[in-house]
């Protein structure tokens, strides 16, 4: 995605399901679990990188023992600042104490983060915020271990104002009205009831505080916490959370929307947003390691044992098709043959822009995430060379010669690097005249390799803004002076913001929506959008289960390809002396290369959950009216 946009996050969690020296003797260390974290979070890099967090929990401490560790960065090496300070306060305990070196007992019951329990977070400052306060692990503490609350999760909510009502008509005073507060205060308060319920059974039965303890942490039911805290919930979530005594769960959305996987043995418990993670951290193949269902929780208790159990019920399944676009690491056995076929399903469009000739036609791709896309296309782009050498020697078998037919032979599909982006090149100059030419200078390409007869084809994953084709790579690749350039999405156009983690909220920032306002403009139908802003405008006060996408009614008096030749007008600057066009994949040809993950509303309008609808009606209001607010 040449358009870098902030989005996601990744959660990992770990729980130990033998004592530490188990793990001292096998794998030489006590600290095994911290190890496997780093890497866990690390190998999720990729899924955020403004913020990182670590928490631990140590099991069956002793009253007035320090059980909980948490540390957090907003540094911009997060992930190595979090664990760079755990390495330290580990050094320093172990060179202050040289007999814990070989005293497993000591080490948990002295030094931090040491323990059976670890949640860890990456994250995209989605809302433009990175202050360390907003860096998950966020942790409710109370003085009772059961009251403990953990969380951390890759999600977003769409109703976050009904949410936060609601707890302030259950008398509560939360500390602002962002989601991740809001749901772990929701959790906290049927946490509270629940261990209350327990208690008060045990103190009937005679039991004191102390000999309670133990029983309400073998009682509490995780799902029926779960199952009343989400209760009006409306967004993509996948949320993990540790209680303080040592139960954790992690918990889906009831669409699918935020991906979770999870793998179990005699040893571990494990979940992370991303399979080949624990492939690769855990060397385990691809078929233990299972996907979290939709609205299920992976429940954990505290005696170890793990259940898997319906907690919302589970509507159409709509995996976000983003993860298998872009998001997520191409090392999955699933997205790779997933991405290799979005370009080999968009070929017949490329050969088509091209007017079939690949003689005259150099192919390559960026940034680097649309490499598999690109090897997609080009087994594609062979297939169709293959079929046509076949065709001429079968049509010229009786005339044709030996030269000739080591020269059709010869004959090879053209790839090339061309674009190299310059990874230290900073655009640090605020005004934006100086900026914009920073900007034109962030790829640079390969000179040598293209001729003035050539077409200049280059895959991108997806187009979103437009704003880096237009200031920098078009005319970066316009300096090699090809006829044409052809660039490709793999994605089809996208015309809806997001609203379950990634940030996209605006509409008019979509190089789509632009377009379709301009045609509606050159077209004289600016009425329609007057019309669509009265509609959006009239649902303002509905029920979210009432409102309908109007929105779409923008696109819907163009093809796809009037808008997509409309952005390529857009994007092509006076100064550009190559003929410029722009494709894009179709919903259906993404359908079929990604059959598991159907979730398409960015593109379609098609949301998943009710709040969606309200969400692009508000960001149509926004443009309307002027106003440079999120939707959500």
């Amino acid at each position: 995605m040449s358009d870098a946009i902030k989005h996601e996050c990744g959660i990992a969690l770990l729980r130990l399901k033998k004592p530490l020296e188990f793990y001292k003797e096998k794998y030489g260390s006590a600290f095994y679990g911290v190890q496997k974290m780093y890497l866990l979070m690390e190998k999720q890099h990729n899924r955020g990188q403004d913020g990182a967090g670590f928490a631990s929990i140590k099991l069956d401490v002793a009253p007035g023992q320090r059980y909980i560790s948490r540390v957090r960065s907003n540094q911009p090496q997060a992930i190595q600042d979090v664990f760079s300070q755990i390495n330290q306060r580990i050094n320093e305990e172990l060179a202050a104490h040289p007999e814990y070196a070989n005293d497993v007992n000591a080490q948990k019951e002295n030094i931090p983060y040491i323990g059976e329990l670890f949640l860890g977070h990456v994250r995209y400052g989605t809302f433009g915020k990175n202050n360390i306060e907003s860096v998950h692990p966020f942790l409710r503490q109370n003085n009772w271990m059961h009251r403990n609350l953990i969380v951390a999760g890759n999600f977003n909510m769409t109703n976050v104002t009904e949410l936060f009502n609601s707890l302030v008509e259950l008398g509560q005073h939360p500390k602002e009205m962002a989601d991740t507060v809001t749901v772990m205060e929701k959790i906290g308060h049927f946490l509270d009831d629940e261990v209350t319920d327990l208690y008060q059974e045990c103190k009937s039965n005679g039991l004191s505080k102390r000999e309670a303890s133990p029983v309400i942490a073998e009682k509490l039911d995780l799902a029926k916490i779960l199952k009343k805290a989400s209760r009006g919930w409306d967004g993509g979530y996948a949320m993990a959370g540790l209680l303080g005594h040592g139960d954790a769960f992690v918990f889906r959305d009831p669409a699918g929307i935020r991906p979770a996987y999870f793998y179990e043995d005699d040893e571990i418990v494990v979940v992370a947003s991303e399979r080949p993670v624990i492939q690769t951290v855990f060397n385990v193949p691809f078929e233990n390691v299972h996907e979290l269902q939709p609205g299920n929780a992976l429940l954990i208790k505290k005696n170890g044992t793990v259940s898997e159990e319906e907690i919302s019920v589970p509507t159409l399944k709509k995996a976000c098709s983003f993860e298998r676009i872009y998001f997520s690491r191409g090392s999955d056995a699933e997205i790779y043959q997933e991405r290799k076929m979005l370009g080999r399903l968009i070929l017949p469009s490329v050969l088509e822009a091209i007017d079939y000739d690949t003689d005259n036609t150099v192919f390559s791709y960026i940034p680097n995430t649309a490499e598999t896309s690109f090897y997609g296309m080009i087994e594609a782009a062979n297939d169709f060379l293959n079929q046509r050498k076949n065709q001429y020697i079968l049509d010229h078998r009786k005339t044709l010669t030996k030269e000739k037919l080591e020269e059709i032979l010869s004959v090879k599909i053209r790839t090339e690097k061309i674009a190299i982006k310059d990874a230290k090149l900073r655009t640090f100059i605020t005004d934006d005249e100086n900026r914009d030419d920073l900007v034109a200078h962030v790829y640079d390409v390969t000179y040598g390799v293209i001729q003035p007869t050539d077409n200049l084809v280059i895959i991108d994953d997806s187009i979103v803004r437009g704003t880096t084709l237009k200031k920098s790579i078009l005319k970066m690749m316009d300096r090699l002076h090809p006829k044409r350039i052809v660039v490709i999405s793999s994605a089809p156009q996208i015309r809806y913001p997001d609203c379950y983690g990634i940030d996209m909220a605006k509409l008019d920032g979509f190089i789509a929506f632009q377009a379709a306002i301009a045609l509606l403009e050159e077209q004289n139908k600016q009425q329609l959008i007057d019309e669509v802003y009265q509609k959006c405008k009239a649902q303002e006060e509905k029920q979210d289960q009432e409102i309908v996408n109007y929105v779409s009614e923008i696109y819907q008096p163009f093809s796809d390809v009037e808008i997509s030749n409309k952005i390529a007008q857009l994007l092509t600057s006076e100064e550009l002396c190559a003929e410029v066009k722009i494709i894009f994949q179709s919903v259906e040809n993404l359908h079929k290369s990604c059959p598991k993950n159907l979730g398409d509303w960015y593109f379609t309008g098609n949301y998943p959950t009710p709040g969606g609808n309200r969400v692009v009606n508000k960001a149509f209001i926004n443009f309307y009216e002027g106003n440079n607010l999120r939707a959500y």
